[in-house]
C-alpha cells in the first residue's frame, strides 16, 4: 500500500508556472506507474499526464502536451508537474495517483480506474 500527498500549486497568473509535487511513502515507490489527474468545479476528473514505471514512458493529455511535464525521482518517492503556459481552463484540483496494474507498466495509464491509490490534491488557480 502507499499514501501519497500532493504540495505546491496556488495563484498564477495566465502564461505563467507552477508545480506541483507527489510524495509517496510505503515501499517500491519505482514499482508504480504514477497520474496526474485534475477536477473542476462541476466536471469529472480528467488525465492530465502519466509516468510509467518502467522505462521512463510519458503520456499527456492534448489540452496540456507541450506544456505540462511530468517526472518522477525515485531516490525521492516523488512525482513531479511542471506546468508552463498556464491558461484559465487549467484551474482544478490536481490530484496524484499511483498504480500497480501491469498492463501500466510500459506506458503508464490514462485511466482513473486503473489507479488504486489518490492524494487528496492540491489546488491550482489561474487568473486571467
Amino acid at each position: 500500500q502507499v499514501q501519497l500527498v500532493e504540495s505546491g500549486g496556488g495563484l498564477a497568473q495566465v502564461g505563467g508556472s507552477l508545480s506541483v509535487s507527489c510524495v509517496a511513502s510505503g515501499r517500491a515507490f519505482s514499482s508504480y506507474a504514477m497520474g496526474w489527474f485534475r477536477q473542476a468545479p462541476g466536471k469529472e476528473r480528467e488525465f492530465v499526464a502519466t509516468f510509467s514505471q518502467s522505462g521512463g514512458s510519458t503520456r499527456y493529455s492534448d489540452s496540456v502536451k507541450g506544456r505540462f511535464t511530468i517526472s518522477r525521482d525515485n531516490a525521492k518517492n516523488t512525482v513531479y508537474l511542471q506546468m508552463n503556459s498556464l491558461k484559465p481552463e487549467d484551474t482544478a484540483v490536481y490530484f496524484c495517483a499511483a498504480s500497480s496494474a501491469t498492463y501500466c507498466s510500459n506506458y503508464g495509464c490514462s485511466g482513473p480506474s486503473a489507479y488504486a491509490y489518490w492524494g487528496q490534491g492540491t489546488q491550482v488557480t489561474v487568473a486571467s
